[in-house]
């Protein structure tokens, strides 16, 4: 008997063309102060808007998947989103994941990530975040020393108030990561649009 073939896989929301411009060059900003070695940066193609990963998901429950999220999303009105700020996980003081921050003006972009969850809950092992954050990842600090760290940490103050932009976000997607030597590659295999109703 044949393994059964699985998707990795994670909820987003996809950002516009001109959002992932500004980020870049605001992570380009940051990629000159820093050696290439203690910061691994997230590719342009990747910047995105994570509700939920779930990881590993059996292909032939990706439909019911879909179905779930649908049920439980399609109600929500198109959210307005905001991209401003930059931080880092932990803190500034010790930055591990740098980041770009989303925010949404009507206040449901936690109601979305949170239906997300329910909404997946059988379909995934993975624990639910036990605080959500809206954010974009722009690069994972793994062997960075005191003083880029330093550094890093005067870079991050000084465009903690940086604004990439707003737009209005329909839907959001389903979407399947496959690992491979330069990145992550993902494909998106199910949207769900905010009807409203």
């Amino acid at each position: 008997m044949s393994a059964l073939e699985h998707y990795r896989v994670f909820v987003a929301i996809v950002m516009p063309e001109q959002i992932k411009d500004a980020m870049a060059a605001a992570q380009s900003e940051l990629r000159q102060a820093l050696p290439e070695r203690g910061v691994t940066w997230t590719t342009r193609e990747q910047f995105h808007l994570t509700l939920k990963f779930l990881g590993n998901v059996e292909v032939q429950c990706v439909d019911a998947l879909n179905a779930q999220l649908r049920a439980g999303c399609r109600g929500f009105s198109p959210l307005r989103l905001r991209a401003e700020r930059i931080g880092a996980f932990p803190n500034e003081r010790v930055p591990r994941v740098i980041w770009a921050g989303l925010t949404d003006a009507e206040g449901q972009l936690l109601k979305v990530q949170s239906e997300v969850e329910s909404a997946s809950h059988d379909f995934s092992t993975r624990k639910p975040e036990q605080k959500f954050t809206g954010h974009v990842t722009l690069g994972r600090a793994k062997r960075i020393n005191r003083r880029d760290s330093q550094v890093l940490s005067g870079l991050l103050a000084g465009m903690a108030n940086r604004f990439f932009g707003e737009w209005t976000s329909n839907e959001i997607e389903l979407m399947r990561s496959e690992l491979a030597a330069d990145g992550a590659r993902h494909t998106p295999i199910g949207t769900v649009h905010f009807s409203g109703v």
